[in-house]
């Protein structure tokens, strides 16, 4: 059970979906209600395909590729910074996308499983195991889309302000997070 704890909080972040509520009704607000929730379904079903396809088949595209876990830990850790202050400085916002195909992308890829979910479920796999990490990810996915099936009233209750500085804060961990995974594979390095 620590297995999954320990898989699970640091998904929590990566997905941050109380960061994508306010992004989540922009895109969806000219839709009708039956319309909107499709698209929930459609981008929470991407997301767990996509996160789920890491978590089974990332450490043998690795292997394939001939880049270690500590490759991986390095370069994945500098991308989950990357992505984390560039959020930071400037949030990504966009308009005018196709409904069909909103769900998928970029609501389930890259909004739901970015680089910060797919990064981290790789390295989970490597210290906890495919088992634990799957269940992590399909319980946060799970909790991501009751977020964004309740997410007006979320975003109601939290307001414009509240929403920004969960998100924020959010950001901030997931760029603790990816310190620690770089330290970690720089002694993995350093251990070899």
């Amino acid at each position: 059970m620590d297995a999954f704890w320990l898989c699970f909080l640091p998904l929590l972040v990566a997905v941050d979906a109380i960061g994508i509520v306010p992004l989540f009704i922009g895109l969806t607000e000219p839709v009708v209600p039956t319309q909107r929730r499709r698209i929930l379904r459609q981008s929470v079903f991407t997301a767990t395909a996509v996160a789920l396809a890491f978590v089974f088949g990332g450490n043998a595209l690795l292997r394939v590729l001939g880049i270690t876990v500590a490759d991986f830990m390095v370069a994945g850790g500098a991308l989950l910074f990357v992505f984390s202050l560039s959020d930071l400085i400037a949030p990504q916002r966009a308009a005018g996308l196709p409904t069909d195909s909103l769900g998928a992308v970029p609501l389930g890829v890259p909004l739901l499983a970015g680089p910060a979910v797919l990064t981290t479920s790789m390295l989970l796999v490597d210290q906890y195991g495919q088992l634990a990490t799957a269940v992590a990810v399909i319980a946060n996915m799970l909790l991501a889309w009751v977020t964004l099936r309740f997410a007006e009233l979320i975003h109601r209750l939290l307001g414009v302000t509240g929403t920004r500085v969960i998100q924020r804060v959010m950001l901030l961990l997931l760029a603790a997070i990816a310190v620690m995974t770089m330290r970690k594979g720089v002694e993995v390095f350093l251990h070899t």
